[in-house]
This record gives C-alpha cells, sequence and structure tokens, in this order.
C-alpha cells in the first residue's frame, strides 16, 4: 500500500490516549442519558414494536396498528420488553442502541483491519455521535434498525473471512428481526456462495412461520403491511422519506415518474455493486463497497427510507478511511453528509418535516459516490485500489505507513 509524507493513515490507526476515550465515552453517555430523560417508552419505534407485543399477548393482532412494518418473529422478539418496566425500558434502549452501534462501528473496524484501540475507532464513534445527526435519532427513536447497522459489517466481516454460511445466518437472524438486510442477499448470489443464501433465506422464513402460526391473524403482513409498504400512502411517514419516489413528489414530479426514476437509479446502483464485485480486486473494500452499494440502492427505491438507514452503510465506508482509494477519501462522500451536521439550518429546511430534502441529498450522493467505485473509477495518481493488487494489511504493527 502506497503512502505519502502527507498521508495520515499512520496516525489513524496508532493508539489513541485517554483524553479521546473520555470524550467517546462523554458523548456516547450525554447522548442515552439525554434521551432516557425525555422518552418514557425508550423511543417512539421501539415503543411501536414493544405496543405491538404487547397487543399479542393480550389476545390482539399486532399488525392492528399500521405502523408496525416487522415480521412475526419480531413480535416474539419483542415479548421481553413488553414484560419489562416502563421505568427500566426508559434507560434500558438508549443504551442497548449505542451500544450496538458501537458494536457495528467496532465490526467495521475490524473489517479493514483497524485496531479497535486506534485513533480512528476512538475519534470515528464520537463524530459518528456528535457530527451525524441521524445517530441521534435512531438513539432517541429506539428503532430496530440498529439490529442492521451491527449486521451487515458483522456479516462483512465473516465473509472476509471465508465464513459465508456464518454471514448468511447473521443476515437471516437480522431479518427476522426487521426487513432492511434482504438485498444483502444479492452478495451471496454475486458470491455463488448458495448455502449462505439458503441459511439467510430460512432463517428469517422458519422463525417467522412460526411465529405467525402463533398470531390471530397468521397472514397479516403479507395482508396488511406489504401493501401499506407498496403504497407508501401513509401521509405521516412520507414526510420523512428520504427515497426520490417519495421526495420527488413533493417538488412536483409526477408520481409514476418519480418511482420510475427511483427504480431505474437502484437497478444502476445494483448493476455497479456487482460490477464492484466482479472486480475481485484483495482487501476488505471489495466487501464494504459491493455491501454499501446494494443498500444505498435499496434505500432509493424503498418506501419508507429514513435517514437513521443510513448508519447501515456509513460505519463500513468510514472505517475504511486508512486505506488508499476507499470512498471516504474523496470530497464528495464529507460534502454528502453536511446537511447532517446537527445544529445547521438552512434556508426553506429548518422545519423538521422538511428533513427528508436533505437526508435526500445525502442517500443520493453517497449512492453516486459508491456506485462509481464499482464502475473502477481511478484517481489520476491511480491511489485505488486496483484488481489483483493485494493490499497491505491495516493497522497491524509490523505494517508501515
Amino acid at each position: 500500500m502506497r503512502t505519502g509524507k502527507d498521508d495520515i493513515s499512520g496516525w489513524l490507526v496508532r493508539p489513541a490516549g485517554r483524553h479521546a476515550w473520555a470524550a467517546l465515552v462523554a458523548v456516547l453517555g450525554a447522548s442515552a442519558l439525554s434521551v432516557a430523560r425525555a422518552a418514557p417508552d425508550g423511543g417512539m419505534d421501539n415503543a411501536i414494536v414493544v405496543r405491538a407485543a404487547r397487543t399479542w399477548l393480550a389476545g390482539g393482532s399486532p399488525y392492528d396498528d399500521p405502523h408496525f412494518l416487522y415480521l412475526p418473529s419480531a413480535v416474539l422478539a419483542a415479548v421481553p420488553q413488553a414484560v419489562l418496566p416502563g421505568a427500566v425500558l426508559r434507560v434500558l434502549v438508549p443504551f442497548a442502541v449505542a451500544g450496538l452501534l458501537a458494536v457495528g462501528w467496532g465490526c467495521a473496524l475490524r473489517l479493514h483491519r483497524v485496531p479497535l484501540g486506534s485513533r480512528l475507532a476512538v475519534l470515528g464513534l464520537t463524530g459518528l455521535a456528535a457530527g451525524f445527526a441521524p445517530f441521534g435519532h435512531l438513539v432517541r427513536l429506539g428503532n430496530w434498525t440498529v439490529t442492521a447497522a451491527v449486521a451487515l459489517p458483522l456479516c462483512l466481516l465473516l465473509t472476509a473471512r471465508g465464513r459465508w454460511t456464518a454471514a448468511g445466518a447473521v443476515i437471516g437472524a437480522a431479518v427476522a428481526l426487521k426487513p432492511l438486510l434482504a438485498p444483502v442477499a444479492l452478495l451471496f448470489v454475486f458470491a455463488g456462495r448458495w448455502r449462505a443464501l439458503a441459511a439467510a433465506v430460512l432463517v428469517p422464513a422458519l422463525a417467522s412461520g412460526a411465529a405467525a402460526l402463533l398470531m390471530p391473524d397468521p397472514a397479516g403482513f403479507l395482508t396488511r403491511t406489504l401493501p401499506f409498504l407498496l403504497r407508501g400512502d401513509d401521509t405521516f411517514v412520507r414526510l420523512y422519506e428520504a427515497s426520490p419516489a417519495a421526495v420527488l413528489p413533493r417538488l412536483g414530479v409526477p408520481g409514476p415518474l418519480a418511482q420510475g426514476l427511483a427504480v431505474t437509479a437502484a437497478g444502476a446502483g445494483v448493476l455497479c455493486a456487482y460490477l464492484r464485485w466482479r472486480r475481485a480486486d484483495a482487501g476488505p473494500l471489495r466487501y464494504a463497497e459491493t455491501g454499501a452499494g446494494l443498500m444505498l440502492s435499496a434505500f432509493l427505491v424503498s418506501r419508507p427510507s429514513y435517514d437513521h438507514y443510513l448508519l447501515v452503510v456509513l460505519p463500513l465506508l468510514l472505517a475504511g478511511l486508512p486505506r488508499p482509494g476507499a470512498v471516504a477519501r474523496g470530497p464528495w462522500f464529507w460534502l454528502a453528509l453536511v446537511p447532517q451536521v446537527p445544529g445547521l439550518a438552512w434556508p426553506w429546511l429548518e422545519p423538521v418535516r422538511q428533513r427528508a430534502f436533505k437526508d435526500a441529498f445525502t442517500l443520493a450522493v453517497l449512492a453516486v459516490v459508491v456506485a462509481r467505485q464499482g464502475l473502477g473509477d481511478r484517481k489520476p495518481g491511480g491511489d485505488r485500489t486496483g484488481a489483483g493488487r493485494a493490499a497491505e494489511p491495516v493497522g497491524e504493527p509490523a505494517a508501515p505507513f
């Protein structure tokens, strides 16, 4: 791996000092504590799932609530929370979400072979918690997207180590809790890992099938939730959706045209992800960029698509910063994140319900930046990792920078 005198890779992978660790603990603790004080139910989105579990325990159907968008297996997974006192959930949920986001960040670092005690590990997580608004939104909402934020980097870490079937089981378990990572199944198709694909499909299918038999409305997900997601016509949900299919009609673009543009963009993104995988260069960037490309493509067309979905892919891209050719080394990666700086007011976009336009900008730019990696775009200096060229380990004690 070539590095110049001005390259910061060596500085990033050196051990962080105690002051940096203290700042990280303070930021994460303050984020969780502020939510614990303000949200008595542990977060609005978590409360939806817990309420669905309580409805089921009382003999009702969890799908009576149109905002419960999960598979039946998620109902059973929420039962432990449903029996806990509200005072416990109030503290437990925000700390659990912050902790799981830290675990996902750690998996992304290990994928890129960055030490967990490095400066990038500490400063990167501090920056996400303090400087990336969706991080605070996810902690405040208690949304189960956090399971995907852990599962995707863990899955890619396992695939990079050759443990494909285990990776498929991880994706399957995450889908059983929330179907967000279903597009990652395409990675197993690209790689021809059919056992991994079978695990990714069978785990949620069996878990949800068994759970559905315990529901008063076994087909509720198919008859209620899927039509709701396909229509995307809930006025409350639409205000916060970041996908082009939802944002463009608010700018006057006809709905069918907006949907067609979104589907076209998503298809192009999947093709670029396939090309990125086919490039087959050594090193973890191949796994991170293919996985991120698939998920960003899905977010372009999915209904709904929220700002905190970005936390599923952003840590994977940011953790690759020490590696030449990484997405995080390009200016457009950082420009895409500017609208997500907390407290930054934008003309005509200050109201919370206009946030979807900022989120759509970030999503679209990140999708394009990652898609370019699949097209093999290289900078003039040739600093991208090329096909067939093995990348040196990052963060190993003997690896000079």
